[in-house]
């Protein structure tokens, strides 16, 4: 809460509490002395309460020495209870124009004593309970800004462990071609080299616009091409409106890697659909949420268990990084085709 708003409370509050005897005290030539008599009450159930505040109970009750608390509360009400209805009595007996006096029986006596007691109890019961109140929103704060610094630590430590892994395959990728073609081979260097630009400045920031991300994957795709066999068909459709999105960086890589790992045949007719678009969707009647979906298609060639290279670290990783970036805001369904003959991955984000 804005401090200056808590400080008006306070005083807003108080300032009425000292206030209220004038509503019962109405009459001409009231003297101040008497109105002053008067706010002993106030005046010690604010001292009661900002003692509480202020000490008994962050000093006390809060780290555990509750005993203390409950004793120095309890001596502290009881005394005050006990002087402030005689002291009421003396003021009414000194100004006894203004309030009529009737006598009072030991019962009577013992009600009005417990009465101030239970007001004074009251008032350092909500003083405690706006401390406690007070503690547990700076800790649930505090707990919930370390969480978010935690997820996004996270997040930074599983893009630093897709770099490698892609750029581990890429560099095979090359090395292959350094076999046939020197010229292709330096093509690649330099598509890669526009990588891992990408990689090494775009991704140190926490949401890249989402026209970076498709021309890196313009950069991979064309650089998986140069290796490719003639049997090999690769689509990149791009049905983006908003090129201006912003999203997090290497989100879609993974998914495409697992496409060419997985989706390609050496001898066998194969074939790579990649889709990114954008679209709107309307939460409720008024909320509308921009989407990118990636949709992607490929012959099913799983690896064997001889062929263990990446481990299937990209997929679990990518799992991983939805939850954390986009938790509840995203919808993916990918699987095998009915004759097993297809993989279809289909990831909608919510942004």
């Amino acid at each position: 809460m804005n401090k200056k708003i808590y400080l008006f409370l306070h005083v807003g509050i108080w300032g009425f509490m000292f206030l209220s005897p004038l509503t019962y005290l109405r009459g001409n030539g009231m003297s101040m002395l008497y109105y002053m008599m008067t706010c002993v009450s106030p005046f010690l159930m604010m001292v009661v309460f900002y003692v509480n505040y202020l000490w008994l109970t962050p000093k006390c009750f809060v780290i555990g020495k509750r005993r203390y608390y409950l004793l120095y509360n309890t001596i502290m009400i009881v005394t005050f209870g006990v002087i402030l209805h005689p002291w009421v009595n003396f003021t009414n007996d000194l100004f006894s124009t203004y309030l009529p006096r009737y006598k009072e029986t030991s019962i009577d006596k013992f009600f009005f004593t417990m009465r101030d007691i239970l007001s004074l109890a009251m008032s350092a019961a909500v003083a405690t309970a706006i401390v406690l109140a007070s503690r547990w929103q700076r800790n649930e704060d505090a707990r919930l800004e370390a969480e978010a610094a935690r997820s996004e630590s996270e997040l930074r430590n599983l893009r630093s462990q897709i770099n490698p892994h892609f750029l581990l395959n890429t560099l095979n990728n090359i090395y292959a071609l350094t076999a046939f073609d020197q010229k292709r081979a330096q093509d690649a260097i330099e598509q890669l080299s526009q990588m891992l630009r990408h990689m090494l400045y775009d991704d140190q920031q926490t949401l890249v616009p989402l026209s970076d991300e498709l021309q890196f994957l313009d950069s991979y795709i064309n650089l998986m091409k140069i290796r490719l066999p003639q049997n090999v068909e690769v689509n990149f459709t791009k049905k983006v409106q908003k090129p201006e999105l912003r999203i997090r960086s290497l989100m879609f890589i993974s998914l495409v890697e697992n496409a060419f790992k997985h989706g390609i045949s050496p001898t066998q007719p194969s074939f790579v659909s990649i889709c990114i678009s954008t679209d709107v969707e309307r939460i409720g009647d008024h909320d509308i949420r921009d989407t990118v979906t990636c949709h992607i298609e490929n012959t099913n060639y799983p690896k064997t268990h001889q062929d263990r290279s990446g481990h299937g670290i990209g997929l679990s990783q990518m799992q991983r990084r939805l939850e954390l970036a986009y938790p509840n805001r995203y919808e993916w369904e990918k699987g095998v085709s009915e004759d097993g003959k297809t993989y279809v991955s289909n990831l909608k984000i919510r942004l």
